[in-house]
């Protein structure tokens, strides 16, 4: 900045002041700050997140045996309402962890400046580490927190640590940048609930006060903490948590017992079962009525799992998944994991995406599409005053978290763990894919797979559509789509673009599946422009031999006339106009059998959000008993039995404390009769069991508890 200097001398400041140069980005986030300032006005004192806790479901052994894709959906209609649901199998339920943690396989991972969460900044490259090294650096760093800021059975005090020489750190971050901002204190200044008097004022290792001091980091900057996060690692090349299907049911199965494909389903609880049940994360993408079985290529996060290797604090960024897609998260081994949740509705998601633009307007001028780069998190106390609903589960080892289509959903780690995640789609997902599809087309995104293909794909498979409601759903996405194909053809053609396609030879588009060669033809058809798969017909120049574009952009490839482009098509109207009346009359005759079956069915009915979500009452109970425990320093075989506990909701990590009706013996714990009764009679006390749910038209009345 330069000073004007006139003749007339200007007044001196009462007080030292120094004017540098500002660069125009320091301007923007000046601004940002002082915006961001006025926006976040109401966070207390003491940190603490009223966020309502999204539904918990218990499915019985008999409904664990069947197609979780039917269970979901059962549940569904009340689910889908909070973003995010968690599934807690039945007790007995103790599959084998199958990671080889002696592998020297090494994946890399993502270093995350907490404190810099809300700025949306990349993340950068951490260490590389094999399984076995990655869990001795998280378990290593979480005792040292800790054992810094904790009370907890034979810790060290911090004076004792001094003493000692000893400086714990996360990430080669300094001890006295790490400690929790101000202990939580109340307005009156005293101590919260959760300080103990008895033990210096430190507080107790527990999940409500971490929750505290990772929103503290985040929200306030008044710490410098990094930690890094093993997410994203091919479970292809470095092993799934779950034993491989020895029939065939994931997508890549390395070998296939041909004596055993027509065998009768494997029961709950034996070793074939976790091979084989469709709740296996490599399975359930190909279970039966998910649409993604018709994707025959393996593509690493949708139909071949991810693993996630976590740490204390380790975070996975606001987002919602490819495509639209369903995602279920299974939690293998460690410390619990924190998640929240917004519901997939219009609404809702547009509210946190205009919370995003509020407080990042001007770094989202630059990257648009900031929000698919999985990079920013913000507290949910920020989405509450923008108005948008969000909810909160906490996932121990042996549960499932379902986040449902477009749900925006994030969240941390308690400490050093291991989750595994793949994405599943149900035939009610036609129109979140679609929404997904015209969204990235705004953005230039490539879709990680046609959506175009996928619904034709769908029309040519139609016995398998069972319900009339979703039938209807895809013969109106392929309505809509062949009416903007044939309206942008016939305005193209009249403008004086030509049609090539009887001088040029074109392969016919493949609608049986989507294999490998599909998948490689789609990638060299992207429109110049928007980056869609130009399914049906695209539009070329003269001028160049290696851009198309889509019917909507074709003026944006290049600037010549019309006289110089041409179209080619792959799909003709008549064929897709053929699809379009196979998949109406289809829809017609399921719409017929409904009718007649009219009488069989109960009313329909609105499901309102409860106070209390279905099932967390009887989830809090459980989670009372426990409390966090870093003495495990690896993944067992069996990680479920190494806690000696008769429910998965207990493992190495989390330890019960003496409940009587939460703990059995170990013998127990391998006898899924005994703890199915068990669990039944808890059950019984809290929640009504979703077996005896009416869901023919979607009633799921009874599920769960309206009262705390």
């Amino acid at each position: 900045m330069s000073f004007d200097r006139g003749k007339r001398r200007r007044r001196k400041p009462t007080h030292a002041f120094y004017a540098g140069p500002h660069s125009n980005e320091e301007e923007r986030l000046l601004q940002q700050a002082i915006k961001n300032s006025r926006l976040d006005r109401h966070r207390p004192n003491d940190g603490w997140l009223l966020v309502p806790y999204g539904p918990v479901f218990y499915p019985t052994v008999e409904e664990f045996e069947g197609n979780p894709l039917h269970y979901i959906d059962k549940i569904r209609p009340i689910a889908e309402k909070y973003g995010i649901a968690k599934i807690v199998p039945p007790s007995g339920w103790n599959p084998p962890f199958c990671v080889d943690m002696h592998s020297n396989k090494k994946f890399q991972t993502k270093e995350q400046h907490l404190h810099r969460l809300q700025e949306g900044v990349s993340f950068g490259d951490g260490e590389d580490y094999n399984p076995a090294e990655y869990i001795k650096v998280a378990r290593e760093k979480a005792m040292e927190w800790r054992d810094m800021y904790y009370q907890h059975s034979g810790s060290n005090t911090q004076v004792d640590l001094e003493s000692k020489g000893q400086n714990p750190d996360i990430s080669g971050i300094p001890a006295n940048n790490l400690a929790p901002s101000a202990e939580a204190r109340t307005d009156s200044g005293k101590s919260s609930p959760s300080e103990d008097d008895s033990n210096s004022g430190r507080k107790e290792y527990s999940i409500d006060n971490l929750e505290k001091d990772y929103w503290n980091i985040v929200e306030t900057q008044s710490q410098s903490v990094i930690v890094e996060y093993g997410n994203d690692v091919d479970a292809q090349a470095f092993g799934s948590g779950f034993p491989s299907s020895e029939r065939g049911r994931c997508i890549e199965s390395a070998t296939i017992d041909v004596d055993k494909v027509d065998l009768p389903e494997p029961k709950f609880g034996t070793d074939d079962f976790y091979k084989e049940t469709w709740w296996n994360l490599n399975n359930i993408p190909c279970a039966p009525d998910s649409i993604l079985r018709h994707i025959k290529v393996g593509i690493n996060g949708i139909n071949v799992p991810w693993m996630y290797y976590g740490s204390l604090f380790s975070t996975f960024c606001w987002h919602n998944e490819d495509n639209y897609l369903y995602s279920i998260n299974y939690h293998h081994w460690g410390a619990p994991k924190q998640w929240y949740g917004v519901p997939g509705n219009k609404k809702d998601a547009e509210g946190l995406e205009k919370v995003f633009k509020n407080y990042l307007s001007m770094k989202m001028r630059d990257v648009p599409d900031l929000l698919h780069h999985i990079t920013t998190m913000f507290s949910p106390r920020l989405l509450q005053q923008g108005g948008v609903p969000v909810y909160k589960i906490v996932q121990n080892p042996g549960e499932f978290v379902v986040t449902f289509p477009r749900a925006f959903h994030g969240g941390f780690s308690y400490g050093p763990n291991v989750g595994e995640a793949v994405n599943f789609a149900t035939h009610d997902w036609i129109h979140h894919g679609a929404d997904a599809n015209e969204r990235y087309r705004s953005f230039a995104r490539p879709a990680v797979f046609s959506h175009d293909r996928l619904t034709f794909t769908m029309a040519n498979h139609l016995k398998e559509q069972k319900a009339y409601n979703t039938c209807r759903l895809l013969v109106a996405e392929l309505q809509r789509v062949i009416d903007e194909e044939m309206r942008l053809r016939n305005k193209l053609l009249e403008a004086g673009v030509r049609d090539l396609s009887g001088e040029i030879c074109l392969p016919a588009n493949r609608l049986d599946q989507l294999d490998e060669e599909s998948a490689d033809y789609d990638d060299k058809r992207l429109c110049h422009a928007c980056k869609h798969v130009c399914f049906f017909s695209c539009v070329a120049c003269e001028c160049s031999q290696s851009k198309v574009s889509c019917l909507r952009h074709s003026h944006y490839m290049c600037r010549c006339p019309p006289e110089r482009k041409y179209m080619m098509i792959w799909s003709q109207e008549d064929e897709m106009s053929k699809t379009l009346e196979a998949a109406k009359t289809f829809c017609e005759k399921l719409n017929i059998d409904l009718t007649k079956n009219a009488h069989d069915l109960s009313a329909p009915q609105v499901h309102e959000l409860l106070e209390i979500a279905p099932g967390v009452n009887e989830d809090l109970r459980r989670q009372k008993s426990k409390t966090l425990d870093l003495s495990s320093p690896s993944p067992p075989k069996y990680p479920l039995m190494a806690a000696n506990s008769s429910s998965v909701r207990t493992n190495a990590l989390i330890r019960p404390k003496g409940d009587a009706t939460t703990i059995t013996t170990q013998a127990a714990a391998t006898d899924p009769g005994a703890n199915e009764a068990k669990r039944q009679k808890l059950d019984e006390m809290a929640t009504p069991k979703l077996s005896d749910v009416d869901t023919s038209d979607g009633d799921s009345s009874g599920i769960g508890e309206t009262t705390m």
